[in-house]
């Protein structure tokens, strides 16, 4: 099965006789797909397998993303409906207003609920483009779920700094009545 050129390199004494037959074997190897595992592999093979592997790995971010917005819309679906469940009639003619983000937001309340508000009982939260109250135990359903959604609540402090109580332990010797109304 050799070839002219390999019998001439033969006879002229270029090459052993074992040399040829392992390059004979070789070529058959190829020939018949029994390729060893040596033989390096095709460019053609080595460019469609890396482009397999980047359209394997786009498609799990693609995945991923999906997922966590779908996660995302999730836990938006469940603060709307918690704020639904829970929400506290609003009725009054107090103005009760609140900071949310850079703009002052007021909603009308009684003395009953501006009470509660000021102890931290309601908080205030954000449901669509309007602000709801919510009990305490709501609240923190709420927290779990998206804490940017709470827009205002007294029992929680949200400074995390050491200045506050200083602060607290300077303004304690001034007393403000209770009947103060703003």
């Amino acid at each position: 099965m050799r070839n002219p050129l390999q019998d001439q390199l033969l006879k002229a004494g270029l090459v052993k006789k074992n040399k040829v037959t392992q390059v004979v074997r070789e070529q058959n190897r190829k020939r018949h797909g029994k390729g060893s595992s040596n033989a390096a592999p095709e460019p053609d093979a080595v460019d469609a397998q890396q482009l397999l592997a980047e359209r394997a790995e786009r498609d799990r971010a693609l995945a991923a993303e999906r997922n966590a917005q779908a996660r995302a819309n999730e836990l938006k679906a469940q603060v709307r409906q918690i704020v639904e469940m829970h929400r506290v009639k609003r009725e009054g003619e107090i103005d009760y207003r609140f900071t949310d983000g850079k703009a002052i937001r007021s909603v009308l309340v009684s003395d009953v609920l501006r009470a509660q508000l000021a102890k931290g009982a309601l908080v205030i939260v954000r449901h669509g483009d309007s602000h709801e109250l919510v009990p305490r135990a709501a609240a923190e359903k709420i927290r779990e779920r998206d804490p940017e959604a709470i827009v205002l609540d007294h029992g929680r402090s949200d400074d995390g700094s050491g200045d506050a109580s200083e602060d607290d332990d300077f303004y304690s010797q001034f007393k403000v009545p209770d009947d103060l109304v703003w």
